[in-house]
């Protein structure tokens, strides 16, 4: 089956083109191809943008035990509409990823209900030091170096000296140190003001745990990545990378600050915490320079009814996976960055960060992996329209201005213009990491 989609600007690895893309079974076979090559399907995209597949590297669907709050099923056709074709998932389901069995099982339901490409990462705990080393069909290693319950919480020194100097794959973590928090809730015991949550998980908190991470990595010579970076003053660690070191931002620590809790109470409560407008303003600046090289969501789903609960019975955690491309390209129209940096922050540079062979890019041997982009439709975002079976978004109510219209998985249809094809489904992510990761190779 070849499928030409002519007319569209495309962005490829070397700037934007007005060039054809034939997309031929599941990969991309030809750039500019001749005029006159046969072809099967012709996708007429005038006026609209080509770009790669998105891979967001954080998400936590909830299958299997919490499916209540998300499901792979919901959540990938989430992903199909708002232009994420492959996503990583975290390992604090029920049971926990924690094995080699458990990710083997997690892999098997996925494959027959997403409609998306997927990865899952092995989660670290105290004493798995043998299935850490054991594990290969998985991006990395997630430790969560506090803001966790039950084993998958990794605060013991020794514990950790373990994991970074015994394993080999790349490791990524939640940071915010653990001795912090429990000394600022105390502080704060019996509070029911939402807004203390910000004061609980302070800025302390996130740089005292990042530095402690940042130290592991160096000492051991292990790749690392920090996870949605809440502080600016995180950002100011990151410029001696040493080769090692990649950094993302997820777009509740870009648009929300404290003062949105008066306006959005709990539903922007999150781990780590929503931080000041001018944490924002230094997060936006070290994507722009090129400290934080990622953008991920965070996709953190809780049903509405236990977001309302009050504080501190409420759960953190909110969805975004389906808006986050829009939000991003809604900035992209306000001109504080361009579609190509887009596309670097969530195709790109996920790719190299965790070795994905085939994508994040447009080239010829490439997975079609595709979204074409409307960078003029303005749209509102509606809980009742939302995929995501928790049915709501903290953007709720905001317009903006460019959206997913058409997504390619490994060269099927999966989504057009509100319609999903749900006889397709993904294929489990291939990752290579005998590569050298984001810093140590010019491609992938």
């Amino acid at each position: 089956m070849k499928t030409l989609i002519k007319n569209a600007t495309v962005i490829l690895p070397a700037g934007r083109a007005d060039v054809s893309v034939v997309i031929e079974d599941d990969q991309i076979a030809d750039i500019d191809a001749a005029i006159q090559l046969p072809v099967d399907r012709v996708v007429d995209a005038s006026g609209f943008y080509l770009i790669p597949g998105l891979i967001d590297d954080q998400v936590h669907f909830r299958e299997p035990g919490l499916t209540h709050k998300e499901d792979l099923a919901h959540a990938s056709r989430a992903c199909a509409k708002g232009g994420v074709t492959t996503f990583l998932e975290m390992p604090n389901t029920k049971p926990n990823t924690v094995c080699v069995e458990s990710l083997a099982s997690k892999l098997e339901l996925a494959s027959s209900r997403s409609l998306v490409n997927f990865g899952f990462y092995i989660g670290a705990t105290p004493g798995n030091i043998e299935e850490l080393k054991a594990a290969e069909r998985t991006p990395g290693i997630k430790i969560f170096i506090g803001s966790s319950t039950g084993d998958l919480l990794v605060d013991d020194q020794d514990a950790l000296e373990r994991i970074f100097d015994e394993t080999t794959l790349p490791i990524t973590a939640h940071c915010e140190d653990e001795a912090t928090v429990r000394a600022n809730q105390e502080r704060y015991a019996g509070t029911t003001d939402v807004r203390d949550h910000s004061r609980i998980r302070d800025h302390e908190a996130a740089i005292v745990c990042t530095r402690r991470a940042l130290d592991l990595a160096f000492r051991h010579n292990h790749r690392f990545h920090v996870l949605h970076v809440s502080t600016g003053a995180e950002t100011d660690l990151f410029a001696d990378h040493r080769g090692l070191i990649t950094a993302e931002a997820c777009p509740h620590h870009l648009f929300f600050h404290v003062g949105d809790y008066d306006r959005l109470g709990s539903l922007v409560q999150m781990n780590p915490s929503i931080k000041d407008a001018e944490d924002n303003r230094q997060i936006w600046q070290a994507l722009l320079d090129g400290r934080i090289q990622v953008i991920a969501t965070d996709h953190a789903p809780h049903t509405l009814e236990e977001k309302q609960l009050p504080y501190p019975q409420s759960p953190s955690g909110l969805p975004a996976v389906e808006n986050v491309l829009a939000l991003m390209l809604d900035q992209v129209h306000q001109e504080q960055c361009s579609l190509e940096q887009v596309v670097q922050w969530m195709c790109e540079a996920p790719a190299r960060v965790w070795d994905v062979v085939g994508k994040g890019r447009i080239a010829v041997g490439y997975d079609a992996d595709l979204v074409l982009v409307d960078l003029q439709r303005e749209q509102e975002v509606r809980n009742e329209q939302q995929e995501t079976k928790c049915g709501w978004s903290p953007w709720h109510g905001e317009r903006l201005t460019g959206w997913a219209v058409q997504t390619w998985v490994m060269g099927n249809e999966v989504y057009r213009d509100g319609q999903f094809d749900l006889s397709r489904c993904g294929q489990e992510a291939v990752f290579d990491h005998s590569r050298g990761g984001y810093w140590k190779t010019a491609d992938h």
